[in-house]
């Protein structure tokens, strides 16, 4: 699975931005997804998750009843739609996808994914 995310800019603090993470259309393979985000100097922090059928989702505490996770399965992408976004928000953001896991798990941790994108920075200015 090839995954390209795309969607990230700069935006002011309370506004709302939806990134995107698209997988290859050659895959066929059924795969749970989430995004992680890094600023500079820190680590990898988990985002959010889904799972291959949609019904299962997860989120990190510094994001929960802003963030929404999704998926259209008829266009392989997952989606990100970021509101009420604050300052402690920037980073770049990276989707990532397992194909490890039954159709109902959403994995939390870096290591349960076996495919990563490239990123996209999201800025939130203050």
């Amino acid at each position: 699975v090839q995954l390209q995310a795309s969607g990230g800019g700069l935006v002011q603090t309370g506004g709302s931005l939806r990134i995107s993470c698209a997988a290859s259309r050659r895959t066929s393979s059924r795969y749970a997804a989430g995004w992680f985000r890094q600023a500079p100097g820190k680590e990898r922090d988990f985002v959010a998750a889904i799972s291959w059928s949609g019904t299962t989702t997860f989120y990190g505490d510094a994001v929960i009843g802003r963030f929404t996770i999704s998926r259209d399965h008829a266009e392989n992408t997952v989606y990100l739609q970021m509101n009420s976004l604050k300052p402690e928000d920037s980073a770049v953001y990276y989707c990532a996808a397992s194909d490890r896991f039954g159709n109902y798990y959403a994995p939390t941790k870096p290591y349960e994914y076996n495919y990563w994108g490239q990123g996209t920075l999201v800025t939130v200015s203050s």
